[in-house]
């Protein structure tokens, strides 16, 4: 019985069926964690939602910004400029996937051979202990199981607030809750979260950090894995005990695993999504 955690599939259904190959993926004892963005920009989403849907408890997956694009999307919501979202939107089981999808969580945690293991799409806001992640994950994940749950992705994209504080009123919370958890990469000294850079650590402006390495970041007791960077550059980042698993598939680059019991990682190269001009994006 083994645990692999995956990085950002993005509709890469080929690319992750070559990764499950080469890591002999046995559906009937092993799980999958993937950290987010099942959805967009790649080919497949339609095909890759059915799959990871179909493996029932065998599969963890926790919501990154593409997946609650496509949800705010199907509730009325705008077309990204690059959105390949059609076939999904159009599905005779359309409803039942998104169903699905909307009841994902934002953070997910659990201990294997006496680690203990966070995943979240873009990690943990450097403010947050670990119960306060619990908590804001939770406020994100009630909004998205309500009745009233349009009403949310109305007011869930956004900039403001880029501080967590307790002044803030209900949509606030929420909305730094979803940027902490699923786009976030830099932050200012002061926690503040930045959504401008996004290369590798070096290429920030001052007094950008990755929001890993802030020196003020509250400890959390855990490894953290998380996806969302696919231009981060390095996977590993044991000094701040953080794994990060997005390594570009959509981009050209290649689909990551990571075997939490032996942290061996197995990736897969995705040439035939390899773009002209090498840049890749959100």
């Amino acid at each position: 019985m083994t645990t692999y955690a995956i990085g950002d599939v993005q509709g890469c259904f080929e690319p992750l069926q070559r990764l499950l190959d080469a890591l002999r993926f046995d559906p009937t004892r092993d799980t999958l964690w993937f950290a987010g963005d099942l959805v967009n920009r790649g080919p497949d989403s339609l095909r890759t939602l059915r799959y990871v849907m179909s493996l029932g408890e065998r599969a963890v997956s926790v919501l990154g910004n593409h997946d609650l694009h496509l949800l705010a999307r199907a509730a009325g919501g705008r077309q990204g400029r690059q959105d390949t979202l059609e076939a999904l939107l159009v599905a005779p089981d359309r409803e039942a996937l998104l169903q699905w999808l909307r009841l994902r969580p934002l953070m997910h945690e659990d201990s294997h051979d006496n680690a203990r293991w966070v995943l979240s799409h873009a990690g943990v806001a450097p403010c947050w202990t670990l119960a306060e992640a619990r908590e804001a994950a939770r406020l994100v994940e009630s909004a998205l199981r309500d009745e009233g749950h349009a009403a949310f992705f109305a007011r869930m994209y956004g900039d403001e607030p880029r501080l967590w504080s307790s002044p803030l009123d209900p949509a606030e919370h929420l909305r730094f809750a979803v940027n902490g958890f699923t786009r976030m990469r830099y932050c200012l000294p002061s926690g503040a979260l930045d959504f401008h850079a996004k290369g590798a650590p070096g290429t920030q402006p001052a007094p950008l950090q990755p929001w890993f390495a802030l020196p003020d970041r509250v400890p959390i007791d855990a490894e953290i894995i998380f996806g969302h960077w696919s231009t981060l550059g390095r996977t590993h980042w044991p000094q701040h005990r953080v794994w990060g698993l997005d390594t570009g598939a959509v981009w050209g680059g290649r689909l990551t695993a990571l075997n939490l019991q032996t942290r061996e990682l197995t990736s897969v190269e995705c040439p035939e999504y390899r773009r002209a001009d090498g840049v890749a994006g959100d």
